[in-house]
């Protein structure tokens, strides 16, 4: 059993919905990253993405291309994200995701990827432009990204998704189903399409697995209402906006992130 299913178990068996919370790695530098980690658990969230900057994010809105372009110009990398992480997962307790695109990957190299993301505590990764057609390779190929090594390859489902290809995708799928609230980009929203709920049901009457929503959630009340109907949901570009704010501000900037990641969980307790 994973980590990411203990960790929903455990939910269940509370009652609860999962806060996942995203962040981009590096922005504004590493060093500030690994203090938001801790402070996000601690405020928290059950389950935290981890985004590997880009440079052409292209199912990504504004705040978090934005987000990638100051990881890059800090210096981020790949390697670096994972000598941080080596350093900051023994002060961690809930599941590290690593969110971001393939090409990234590719140049790192499969198996060396595999490798270092199992040794510094990686429990899932979302390659959020690789097409489940595509993935078999990372998913399946001996030493990279399977279930010998403990690592979840999360897959997207979007509300274009048609149910065969949902059922071909279910029945491959492991730790959750990502719920993409929204055909576009990442960015808070003010509201989502009011058809999302009766298309959330839909998706987890065709699997056992956790389904949790993210693209555009972005407050308590939003959080909640999909709570309602989901396993979890997905907080990443409004949070992103706060280190945009504050990510020279130091103590600030984590009571700010504290705060706010605070007021979603107890969104979702009241779901």
């Amino acid at each position: 059993m994973s980590k990411i299913e203990k960790t929903f178990k455990e939910l269940i068996s509370k009652n609860e919905k999962a806060l996942v919370m995203y962040l981009t790695a590096g922005d504004p530098d590493l060093a500030t990253t690994k203090k938001l980690l801790i402070a996000i658990e601690e405020a928290g969230a059950d389950i935290i993405e981890i985004g590997v900057p880009f440079s052409d994010p292209m199912a990504d809105g504004p705040t978090i291309e934005r987000a990638s372009g100051r990881a890059l110009e800090s210096g981020t990398t790949l390697e670096s994200i994972f000598d941080m992480l080596d350093d900051v997962r023994p002060k961690l307790t809930v599941p590290i995701i690593l969110f971001g695109y393939y090409n990234p990957v590719l140049s790192f190299g499969l198996k060396k990827f595999a490798k270092r993301a199992a040794g510094v505590g990686v429990d899932g990764l979302i390659l959020v432009d690789l097409p489940f057609e595509e993935s078999r390779e990372i998913r399946r190929f001996s030493d990279n990204i399977a279930n010998d090594i403990g690592i979840d390859f999360i897959n997207l489902i979007s509300p274009v998704t048609n149910d065969e290809r949902l059922k071909k995708i279910v029945a491959d799928a492991t730790g959750f189903l990502y719920y993409v609230s929204v055909t576009g980009v990442t960015g808070a929203r003010s509201e989502l399409p009011p058809e999302v709920e009766d298309q959330i049901v839909n998706v987890k009457e065709k699997t056992e697995l956790p389904v949790v929503v993210g693209f555009g959630v972005s407050n308590p009340e939003m959080a909640a209402k999909l709570g309602k109907v989901s396993d979890g949901v997905v907080v990443g570009s409004a949070l992103v906006n706060i280190i945009e704010e504050y990510g020279d501000k130091g103590d600030i900037l984590i009571e700010k992130v504290k705060k706010f990641v605070s007021s979603l969980k107890a969104g979702l307790k009241g779901a």
